[in-house]
């Protein structure tokens, strides 16, 4: 089964994901998550286009040369998520029903990974990553797990939220700085006395 979506063809299916509990302070706003489906290739595209859009405004190409590109960036990335994290959470998020953004997160041990946190323009700057954020932080401690994500080093605005949260700068690979929020040390300490109970 394939997805269909605009200038690119045919592209892999989302895997049947279950669906992972939203915030209660974005349910508060109607906002809830659920699995990407084949019916949110359009908006994720659309999404992917507002993303990319002040990095190819100074470029003189006609609109449709350059939604042309984006979109095969886009069908690029969506099979690298794919095919290098079949197991994750590709999240999205709406609000009364409408999409806003995505959330990609790989639940696997010993290391959480956010894949990818995206919101509309319209929805940036309300909360609404923090909120995710701290999300996929108690899952990861839940979980006796770290947390780490990648961000564009240009992003500045990205990387002092992600700083405000607790991560930390480790490495840094091509224009991406990787970050990781490391478990809080009363989480370690339960799993080592979990740990030794069981040993």
């Amino acid at each position: 089964m394939t997805d269909q979506g605009p200038g690119h063809g045919a592209l892999p299916a989302f895997p049947a994901g279950a669906a992972l509990e939203s915030p209660t302070a974005l349910q508060q706003r109607g906002i809830r998550l659920r699995p990407c489906a084949a019916g949110d290739i359009s908006f994720l595209t659309s999404l992917y286009r507002q993303l990319r859009a002040a990095e190819l405004a100074p470029l003189p190409w006609p609109d449709a040369q350059k939604h042309a590109f984006i979109d095969s960036q886009f069908a690029l990335q969506h099979r690298h998520y794919l095919t290098h994290y079949p197991n994750a959470d590709f999240l999205l998020m709406e609000c009364n029903g409408e999409p806003i953004g995505r959330l990609y997160l790989s639940r696997q041990m010993p290391e959480f990974l956010i894949i990818d946190i995206s919101l509309a323009p319209e929805w940036r700057n309300g909360g609404v990553g923090t909120a995710l954020i701290r999300h996929a932080q108690m899952l990861a401690q839940n979980a006796g797990a770290g947390l780490n994500l990648h961000v564009d080093q240009r992003n500045n605005d990205a990387r002092r939220l992600y700083e405000r949260l607790g991560f930390i700068a480790t490495d840094m690979e091509g224009l991406y700085i990787g970050m990781r929020w490391p478990m809080s040390n009363d989480a370690q300490d339960g799993e080592e006395t979990r740990a030794s109970q069981v040993s």
